[in-house]
């Protein structure tokens, strides 16, 4: 027989400051631990999936624009001085 849980447990170690910052997050938007912890994972995944994609279009645009090297940068940019 099943219980139907759709999540897991897991535990976690925290420095008593950490541990205490995020009670009074959590307090604070009225959520529980877990539901603290859930949200900022999504948000962490989503800053990393926004991440990639922003370094994949800067690597794009580079490419398009003959960029290989850091000195390729730092000529554009002292060129951009002049």
């Amino acid at each position: 027989m099943t219980t139907g849980r759709t999540s897991k447990t897991t535990t976690i170690s925290l420095p008593p400051k950490v541990y205490i910052e995020m009670d009074r997050l959590a307090k604070v938007k009225g959520m529980t631990r877990s539901e603290l912890l859930r949200d900022a994972l999504r948000r962490y995944q989503k800053e990393e999936e926004d991440w990639r994609e922003l370094v994949s279009y800067g690597r794009g645009k580079a490419a398009q624009m003959g960029i290989r090297t850091a000195e390729d940068v730092e000529r554009l940019i002292d060129d951009s001085r002049k």
